[in-house]
C-alpha cells in the first residue's frame, strides 16, 4: 500500500524527513513537500530525487502565507498524513488542516500554548495527532519513560527520586567568546533560552527561568554545560504526576556558552524583543556549521525495594551519516527519525485524537524501523 505524505516545511528537517522516507525500501510512499517559497519546495524536491537516484515520487507545493488555495486543498484531499516541520507558531494551523481535511498529523514544536492548541483541535478529531516527537521534545522523552519502565519493573518499586533528561546539539569545536556553532534554528535556539521551562521539584510542577540552572556534567567522559531551556520535558511532568519527586530538561552545550548568552538576554535594551535580540546578536556572532554531533543523556535515580540508592542510564552520541546519496547533519537524523517513526505508527496503527509522549510504547518507537536506523 502506498502512503500519500504531505511534508510542511521544506527546511533542512523537512528534507531530511523526505529524503528517510523515500529510502526506506519496505514503506512505499508518495511526498509532497510544501513551503511558502516556491523556490524552497522545489530545492527539497531536487534534494530528495538526487538522494534516491531520481526513484522518489515527490511534487512540490506552494503553502499560503496564511489561509488555503486551490492547489494546496486539492493535494490535501489525496493524502493520508502531514508532517509538520514549520514553525512551533503554524502549528495550529497545520493541526486544523488534518482536522478538515481527515489526516492523521504530527509535529516537532517545542512550542506549549502552541501545543495546547493542537492538543484542543485534535480532542475532536477521527485521525491520530502525535505531538512534540521530534528529538526533544520527542525521542528524549520516549527513552526516559523507557528508563522509567525498566527501573520500576526491576526494583520492585513505584515511585522514583529523579528523572532527567538531556539533549545538546553542537559542533566538534567551539571557539570563544561563545562557545558555541549552529547546527540547527538560531529563532529555535533563541525561543528555548527565553521562554520558560517546566519541572517537577518535591512532586510539584512548576514554570522555571530558562538559563536559570548552570552546572557542569561528564556524559562518556567529555565535560559539558547543562541548563534549562522550555519546552523539552514534553508531558512527562503531568504524566508522572506521583510518581518522580524531582524532573527536568536541561540543554547540553559547551562550558562558557550560558554565561554568553545569558549576558546578552539580561542586556536586552528596554522595549526590544528578547527572543529577537538573542537572535540577532548570535546571528551575528556565531556562524552555522555542517559537522555536528548531537548527545542524548537520560537517567533514573531512585531506591530499591530494599532502600538501596539506584540508578539506570542511556546515552547516545551521533554523528553525520549518509541517508541515500546525501549526508544529512546529526541534528537532522536525530529530529526527522522519530518523526518519521511517528508517521509510520500513525499509518499502520489505529490511533486517533491527541497522542503525547509519554502514551508511547517505548520499546516499540526506540527499536522501530526507522528510530533504530538512526539511533541504532
Amino acid at each position: 500500500m502506498s502512503h500519500k505524505i504531505f511534508i510542511a516545511g521544506a527546511g533542512g528537517i523537512g528534507s531530511a524527513t523526505g529524503l528517510i522516507l523515500a529510502n526506506k525500501e519496505d514503506f512505499d510512499c508518495e511526498i509532497f513537500i510544501g513551503d511558502r517559497f516556491e523556490s524552497a519546495s522545489q530545492s527539497a524536491k531536487t534534494f530528495i530525487s538526487e538522494g534516491t537516484n531520481g526513484k522518489a515520487n515527490v511534487t512540490p507545493v506552494v503553502i499560503p502565507e496564511s489561509g488555503s488555495s486551490d492547489e494546496l486543498n486539492k493535494v490535501l484531499e489525496q493524502c493520508d498524513i502531514i508532517l509538520d516541520c514549520l514553525p512551533g507558531s503554524q502549528a495550529p494551523r497545520l493541526a486544523q488542516f488534518s482536522k478538515d481535511f481527515n489526516l492523521h498529523y504530527a509535529n516537532l514544536t517545542e512550542y506549549v500554548h502552541e501545543t495546547n492548541l493542537v492538543t484542543e483541535i485534535a480532542k475532536t478529531a477521527d485521525t491520530g495527532f502525535i505531538l512534540q516527537t521530534g528529538l526533544a521534545p520527542g525521542f528524549i522523552n520516549v527513552l526516559a519513560m523507557k528508563l522509567y519502565n525498566d527501573f520500576v519493573s526491576q526494583h520492585k518499586v513505584e515511585k522514583v527520586d529523579r528523572i532527567e533528561m538531556k539533549v545538546g546539539a553542537l559542533s566538534d569545536h567551539a571557539l570563544a567568546p561563545h562557545f558555541y556553532a549552529f547546527t540547527w534554528s538560531p529563532i529555535g535556539v533563541a525561543t528555548e533560552y527565553v521562554k520558560d521551562a517546566l519541572a517537577v521539584r518535591n512532586y510539584e510542577t512548576n514554570a522555571v527561568p530558562s538559563l536559570s540552572n548552570i552546572q557542569k556534567i561528564i556524559i562518556d567522559g567529555q565535560l559539558y554545560e547543562q541548563n534549562f531551556t522550555s519546552g523539552g520535558a514534553a508531558d512527562l511532568p503531568e504524566a508522572l504526576a506521583g510518581k518522580v519527586r524531582d524532573l527536568d530538561y536541561q540543554t547540553l552545550r559547551h562550558p562558557g556558552h550560558y554565561e554568553w548568552a545569558k549576558n546578552i538576554i539580561d542586556n536586552t535594551p528596554e522595549g526590544v524583543d528578547k527572543i529577537q535580540h538573542l537572535e540577532t546578536t548570535m546571528l551575528e556572532n556565531i556562524p552555522m556549521v555542517e559537522d555536528d554531533i548531537v548527545i542524548v543523556y537520560a537517567n533514573v535515580i531512585g531506591k530499591d525495594d530494599k532502600g538501596v540508592l539506584r540508578s539506570v542510564e542511556g546515552s547516545y552520541a551521533i554523528k553525520p551519516s549518509y541517508v541515500g546519496t546525501k549526508k544529512l547533519r546529526a541534528i537532522q537524523t536525530t529530529t526527522a527519525a522519530p518523526l518519521c517513526e511517528a508517521a509510520y505508527m500513525l499509518l499502520t496503527q489505529d490511533l486517533k485524537g491527541p497522542v503525547f509522549q509519554s502514551m508511547i510504547d517505548p520499546e516499540k518507537f526506540i527499536n522501530g524501523p526507522f528510530v533504530k536506523a538512526i539511533y541504532g
